[in-house]
Parts: structure tokens; sequence; C-alpha cells
């Protein structure tokens, strides 16, 4: 419960975001910010610096966003990886379609391989467009395959 103070039950300051949300809005800040600058980044930048994303990931989701990252460049070569929020993302012509969130990242107990609305994923009213993941089976790897696939269109 907040006050009207703007603190909560506890005494800590709250403005609506945790800070694991603030740092994420900070990392697209920097990441509009930097693709402002240099108008667009070559691609193998963006790969390189979704490959040290991954790379300083905990365990669990390292492995999951390192099979991901498989999975995705494999069924639809032409999604480029970027960072998006400052985890892994693919996007076609610059727009993200798909992209992965660690658990880590929030905190959560299970890790997300989401997508946006660029993605081709319509199926009449109402379709999902987040996962979650508590481990990723050869089955949910097919699974994604499809959905990236289809996704890219």
């Amino acid at each position: 419960m907040t006050s009207s103070t703007g603190t909560s039950a506890t005494g800590t300051a709250s403005d609506g975001f945790t800070p694991e949300e603030r740092d994420a809005i900070k990392e697209r800040a920097r990441e509009v910010k930097a693709a402002r600058r240099g108008s667009r980044t070559p691609r193998a930048d963006d790969l390189a610096a979704v490959l040290e994303k991954i790379a300083g990931m905990q365990e669990s989701d390292r492995v999951m966003a390192e099979r991901l990252h498989a999975v995705v460049t494999t069924s639809a070569p032409e999604l480029a990886p970027k960072l998006w929020y400052g985890m892994p993302a693919y996007a076609r012509d610059g727009k993200v379609v798909c992209f992965f969130q660690s658990a880590q990242k929030f905190g959560s107990r299970y890790a997300t391989f989401g997508f946006s609305d660029q993605a081709k994923l319509d199926d009449g009213a109402m379709w999902p467009v987040s996962y979650a993941l508590t481990e990723l089976t050869a089955a949910g790897e097919a699974r994604i395959g499809a959905l990236v696939k289809r996704a890219a269109g």
C-alpha cells in the first residue's frame, strides 16, 4: 500500500517501477541513443552485443538463451539479432519480432520468450504472444522454431 507521501508500507520510495524495470528502461534508452548516433549499428556489432549479454546471464538462463538463439537464427535467418531493453531480441527491418527475457532480469520464477506486434502470428481475435519457460526441451525448441518461422513470415 502506498501512502500519500509516495512511500510504500515498508517505507521505501515508490514511483511505480521496480529497480529492475528502471534498469531495463535505462538500457532501452541507451540502445535508442546508440542507434541514433550511428544511425544503424552493423549487424555484426548487434550480434556481438547479444552474444555478450547471453554470456553474462546466470547459468540456467544462459543455457536457455544460447539454445533459443540457435533456434531463432536457424528457423528465421532473416531476423537480425539485437538488444531490446537489454535482452536478446530478433528483428526484421529494425523492428523486433521476438525476444527472450531471462528469469534473472526481473527476479521471476521463469524466463519468457515472446513476440511483438510485428510477429505474423494472428489467429482469429486472440492468440498467445508470450511463453513462460522453466526449461527448454526438444519439443519446446521445435514448437518455438515453428512459431518463429511463422512470425518472421
